[in-house]
């Protein structure tokens, strides 16, 4: 049976309060829960040394002088290369500095499994460990590495060959794992994230001294996982029950206008601009869009919602968001029409509290993720925030696009429309304004396809049955 687990990545949270890859912390808290002993290996951040977070050691590596440390957290490597090519320098010192500490850290503490997030090129830190001590190594992909076959050739056998030495693949969707498995032809284990909401029965663990962390909360929506965690009590209504099994989820009121709810990065794969364009075949006295987050497209998505205002003949208006931050808005009660019908009111918050945003989900009436395959090909590997959408009570509308078919079952837990399609959007938006039966039906099924996927208790039982057939 499986003890000790050596869990390496590129991120890590810096400290408790740290909103970097929740999902990740998560797993390892429950992993924890589940009786395992866990430690972590991540590269430091600006000379940050070798820590605690819920009990879990996370072992720092320096690979160079602190103020350089910056290759990775806050945003993807990738993305920070891209804007500072010195960076790709630090790639090397990086491998070898992660390379040996892995080995001093196996040579003392023996794990039972090493196990490799985003496998480049951290398969490439884990395998000299692995082979010397003879450790049995998982990998794990999210999708991202393999965006990098795209764009760097020399990538693609690297990968083949770290996948050829893994004794087990992990996938985060389905899609990543089509993908993988175009690489190299292997086994490949489905393994969602779950929510990262918490449970009454956590946060009375956490506030006892327990294991398991509280769910950093952030709307900005801008870690280098593109992914939210909420940990507001007021929000476990909609939320789990005893068990880790959501409760029957309540349709929320429309209070005035049917409100669409998108919170996320504003990044190109997210597809927001056709989100902005759906807005034309809405009628801005029913409908209002709220667009929560930043990202490097605001100013240009900002740009195309007053755009569309203008086409019909309305001023945009400048507003306040509910902590006080400065949002963009696509018209007003007062604006003045034009004889065509104005579009759906547009508008963007900005970055919220952790209260503002709890109160964006309670207020809202459909969520949406209207994701596309961008220009250089990536697309969203799952979607855990439409997971925790559907757990606070709210229905979904999203693209069939990359690992969210594995979320959204089409009419069963959520409405799927095809990407880059404004009139589909509108018109699944519509029929959920108009046909209360479904939004409860709909809710239903994500109550049962949570309670079969995307609970942690069953996710961590499917991962602890590879560890221990792996230690035989």
């Amino acid at each position: 049976m499986v003890q000790k687990v050596l869990v390496i990545g590129s991120v890590y949270p810096r400290f408790h309060e740290d909103a970097e890859v929740p999902w990740l912390r998560t797993s390892l808290a429950h992993l924890k829960k589940a009786g395992l002993d866990i430690q972590v290996l991540a590269p430091a951040y600006k000379g940050l040394k070798s820590h605690e977070i819920d009990g879990i050691k996370v072992n720092r590596f320096r690979y160079a002088p602190a103020a350089w440390e910056m290759l990775t957290h806050e945003e993807g490597a990738p993305s920070k290369m891209a804007n500072k090519p010195w960076l790709q320098l630090l790639a090397i010192p990086y491998i070898i500095s992660g390379f040996f500490k892995c080995i001093k850290i196996c040579r003392k503490w023996r794990p039972d499994i090493i196990h490799a997030h985003w496998p480049f090129p951290h398969a490439y830190i884990a395998l000299g460990a692995a082979k010397l001590f003879r450790i049995p190594l998982v990998l794990n992909f999210h999708g991202a590495e393999l965006l990098l076959i795209r764009k760097k050739k020399w990538v693609k056998p690297l990968l083949k060959f770290a996948i050829g030495q893994a004794q087990a693949v992990f996938a985060n969707s389905s899609f990543t794992a089509s993908k993988i498995k175009a690489l190299r032809n292997v086994d490949v284990e489905w393994s969602p994230y779950g929510t990262t909401l918490e449970t009454k029965d956590e946060r009375r663990e956490t506030r006892e001294g327990g294991s398991l962390p509280l769910a950093s909360a952030t709307a900005s929506a801008t870690p280098s996982s593109g992914r939210t965690a909420l940990s507001d009590p007021s929000l476990s209504a909609h939320g789990h029950q005893g068990g880790d099994t959501p409760q029957r989820p309540v349709p929320h009121p429309i209070n005035g206008k049917f409100k669409i709810l998108f919170v996320g990065r504003h990044i190109e794969r997210k597809g927001i601009c056709y989100l902005i364009e759906a807005a034309k075949y809405l009628p801005r006295d029913q409908f209002e869009i709220r667009i929560v987050g930043v990202g490097d497209l605001t100013e240009q998505l900002k740009m195309q919602a007053d755009a569309l205002c203008h086409h019909k003949g309305e001023s945009p208006v400048a507003s306040f968001s509910t902590n006080g931050r400065e949002s963009s808005r696509c018209g007003s009660d007062d604006a003045l029409n034009s004889e065509a019908t104005p579009p759906a009111e547009i508008i963007f918050t900005g970055k919220l509290s952790p209260e503002a945003l709890a109160n964006e989900y309670k207020t809202a009436n459909v969520f949406t993720l209207p994701a596309i395959v961008d220009s250089k090909g990536d697309t969203e590997g799952l979607g855990v925030v439409l997971i925790e959408a559907m757990e606070l009570g709210l229905p979904i509308v999203a693209s069939n696009v990359g690992g969210i078919p594995d979320v959204v079952a089409d009419s069963v837990s959520g409405i799927l429309v095809p990407e880059k399609d404004p009139e589909a959007l509108a018109s699944a938006y519509k029929r959920l304004a108009a046909e209360p039966e479904l939004v409860k039906h709909l809710l239903d099924g994500s109550r049962k396809r949570i309670a079969e996927c995307f609970t942690w208790d069953g996710i961590i039982e499917r991962q602890i049955a590879v560890y221990n057939k792996l230690s035989k």
